[in-house]
């Protein structure tokens, strides 16, 4: 077993919500971390309509265990009070590495020297935020996958400073809390899954911005053809398209291209995916 007891989560969005009470579930005493009591606001409603979901979900949950993991989360807009006495801190911040490089350098100042970081980013390499931690040795990347008691993947990757013991520990603790740990040998932009999932999501984008379909009829072949549940518009308004678009505003020209299609569209109209009841589809659907 890991020696992690207390976890503190930064970021309270769609995944960051996930991963806190999906720890809290498992046992654990949770702190989850948003930069303003309104947002804390709006992550208690998520929270308790996780609860709800597990109840329906997942095996066990609705005799008590859903409710009790509640109880067990604690919500804080100061940082310095949410990371006083962690173990562990899971970053699950916006994906810009300039604003988490500046969270990360004042969360070194405030987390216990003990203090386990590691970053949920789903692009961006651990490796160019380390040296903002002030501490290399205790930082690594665990990623999460949307949908967290379903798709219980965990990966775990190091930088060459990662301490292999901090490593081990943040492996186990992905077990504990019910995932199955990915480990990767060394680091790579995108992990495993989104090194296989965003080539396939952006070229649906470039289908999508070059006028070859729209996005029911790509969504649809892929269905079809493939067997798979959903299709890749669809998996976009699961993940959010602010996500969507933070990672595509850095990519090439086609996927900026992307980006800003998505923000006019339907970002600068509130319509950030299943989140908000509105995506490329309105919810709930599409069946």
């Amino acid at each position: 077993m890991s020696d992690i007891a207390k976890v503190t989560v930064l970021g309270t969005g769609v995944l960051g919500s996930q991963i806190a009470y999906q720890t809290a579930y498992s046992g654990f005493d949770v702190v989850a971390y948003d930069i303003s009591d309104e947002a804390l606001e709006q992550a208690k409603k998520r929270f308790a309509q996780l609860a709800v979901t597990y109840k329906g979900q997942v095996k066990g949950a609705a005799d008590g265990k859903a409710d009790a993991a509640l109880a067990r989360v604690t919500f804080s807009s100061d940082l310095g009070a949410a990371a006083a006495d962690a173990d562990l801190v899971i970053e699950a911040i916006p994906e810009k590495l300039s604003l988490k490089q500046e969270t990360y350098r004042e969360l070194g100042t405030l987390a216990p020297q003990r203090t386990i970081f590691a970053t949920n980013s789903s692009t961006l390499l651990p490796s160019d935020m380390m040296e903002a931690t002030g501490r290399p040795d205790r930082f690594l990347a665990l990623h999460f996958a949307n949908h967290v008691w379903l798709n219980n993947t965990a990966e775990v990757m190091g930088t060459t400073h990662t301490d292999p013991a901090v490593y081990r520990t943040v492996a186990e603790f992905a077990a504990e809390i019910g995932m199955v740990p990915i480990e990767l040998k060394k680091e790579k932009a995108g992990y495993v899954l989104n090194s296989l999932l965003v080539p396939f999501l952006a070229a649906a984008g470039e289908l999508l911005i070059g006028g070859y379909a729209d996005p029911e009829t790509v969504d649809k072949t892929w269905r079809i053809g493939t067997g798979a549940p959903l299709g890749p518009f669809q998996i976009y308004d699961i993940v959010g398209l602010k996500t969507v678009y933070n990672i595509s505003i850095e990519g090439d020209e086609q996927q900026q291209a992307f980006a800003k299609y998505l923000d006019e569209n339907f970002i600068q109209k509130g319509k950030l995916g299943l989140a908000t009841g509105e995506g490329f589809y309105k919810y709930p659907g599409p069946q």
